[in-house]
């Protein structure tokens, strides 16, 4: 029987929360009674994480090293392209997420017939700063998305294969693998799961994460919105920033007419540096319109040669 169930844990010095976690995942995947893999992404550790995973090896338990800090969504990526799982579980490696969720989580994503299900951490143990920081987070993804959730970055998932071979994750797009997927039109759910405190060691994430999740939240919102329309929001933007240099104009024009010198007005200047950049916007949002148009007659063509054949 082929392997049924992925576990990937991405890590970055994370070698004594490795030692613990790893058996207990193993143990509680054996007693499922399902075939699984562990497959720990070395995220270019400079702890004792190499020897620990060659301690740990066997025929369930794989390794992969990455010579540099990639961070955690090329880590994920490149574990999930090496997996093998009808279904993929994704779990952090500070010891946080329990690993005696996993069933009922595999059993809730079959039951409701969903492609992902988030671990919703019901009672969080995050310093105060962090447990505030991602309300907001997740309040804010869910508005701008439109995607319900209120644990958006909960490091505890489980996927479907076919769920997981539409992703491509880079930058910091392992927050919003529920947002992608609701994109790529399959069903996610949360699930009040248990959280503990760090078994050892601290958090790798520092205060970057925030402005870096922010872009990638403007990186996402692009990307699942304005792909197929890129003029909506170039054009939208052009024609809002040249009102406002029409309406400046206007208002020198209407004061040059009453006889005021208008020559050094700031307004002037103002007004025609608006309308220059719209209209430069504008040009970007009807290439970017052109290369998607183009893109699918492509498409077509190629799906009309194929049904000729």
């Amino acid at each position: 029987m082929g392997t049924r169930v992925s576990v990937l844990l991405p890590a970055y010095n994370e070698a004594e929360n490795l030692d613990v976690l790893v058996p207990r995942i193993c143990e509680v995947m054996e007693r499922a009674g399902e075939p699984f893999e562990v497959i720990v992404v070395d995220d270019g550790s400079t702890d004792g994480t190499r020897t620990v995973m060659g301690r740990l090896r066997n025929p369930s338990v794989r390794a992969i090293r990455l010579r540099r800090n990639s961070g955690k969504s090329a880590a994920l990526q490149i574990g999930l392209d090496h997996s093998k799982g009808e279904y993929i579980v994704l779990m952090d490696a500070d010891g946080q997420d329990d690993p005696d969720e996993v069933p009922r989580m595999l059993s809730h994503l079959r039951e409701e017939g969903l492609s992902l299900v988030t671990g919703r951490r019901a009672q969080r143990h995050d310093r105060f700063v962090k447990r505030n920081t991602s309300k907001l987070y997740n309040g804010v993804t869910a508005r701008v998305t439109g995607v319900p959730g209120r644990d958006f970055n909960s490091g505890l998932k489980v996927m479907t294969r076919e769920l997981a071979e539409t992703l491509e994750l880079y930058g910091e797009l392992h927050r919003y693998i529920p947002v992608l997927a609701v994109w790529n039109g399959f069903k996610v759910g949360e699930l009040d799961v248990a959280h503990h405190e760090r078994l050892h060691g601290t958090s790798k994430f520092g205060r970057a994460r925030f402005w870096r999740g922010f872009l990638d939240l403007v990186t996402v919102k692009f990307l699942t919105t304005y792909t197929a329309r890129p003029f909506h929001l170039f054009g939208g933007i052009g024609f809002a920033i040249g009102m406002v240099g029409s309406a400046l104009l206007a208002w020198m024009g209407v004061s040059k007419l009453l006889g005021n010198a208008v020559g050094t007005r700031p307004a002037l200047q103002i007004g025609v540096l608006l309308i220059v950049v719209a209209v430069q916007i504008i040009t970007v949002g009807l290439l970017a319109e052109l290369v998607v148009n183009l893109r699918r007659r492509r498409n077509l063509d190629a799906s009309a040669e194929g049904d000729l054949d």
